[in-house]
């Protein structure tokens, strides 16, 4: 039997994942499967395309349903204080600075199920996820960019997320 992929999370990352899980359960299906009820009333169904719009969408939330069961199955929460304070680590958040002039930018390290680069969440499966990983304040560490590029950066902060 092949072995499962476990997707590494915080307990707020598992939680939203229920949350949304019991919201496509609970509140989408049964909207979709009106959607598509009222849909056959309209005769047929071959040129109907309200009915093919809610199947796509049923197609859709039933992919999503099944994956986020799969993901909440397989979650492996990380504890942030199990490990030292000062490592970067999934859950914590790290602040840093390009070398040698630049701005100070802060992210926090999630897993990739809960990544949202826009929110300030990166994925300990990305690049710089994967670069920043295990150091400490006042390390430096080489980040690989597209193209055979990299940029240096000194991190400043290590703590707990946001």
């Amino acid at each position: 039997m092949a072995e499962e992929k476990t997707y590494p999370m915080t307990a707020e990352g598992l939680a939203k994942l229920q949350a949304e899980l019991d919201d496509l359960i609970k509140n989408k299906r049964p909207a979709i499967t009106s959607r598509i009820q009222e849909a056959r009333a309209f005769g047929d169904l071959s040129e109907n395309s309200e009915y093919q719009s809610a199947k796509d969408e049923q197609a859709f939330v039933e992919g999503r349903v099944i994956q986020l069961q799969q993901m909440i199955q397989f979650a492996e929460v990380i504890d942030t204080n199990s490990v030292s304070k000062s490592t970067l680590t999934l859950g914590k958040t790290v602040s840093f600075k390009e070398v040698p002039d630049g701005e100070e930018e802060s992210y926090t390290i999630v897993g990739s199920a809960e990544s949202d680069p826009m929110s300030g969440k990166i994925s300990n499966d990305s690049p710089m996820g994967k670069a920043l990983l295990n150091h400490k304040t006042g390390d430096t560490v080489e980040i690989p960019l597209p193209g055979n590029n990299s940029m240096t950066v000194k991190i400043t902060r290590v703590g707990k997320a946001k």
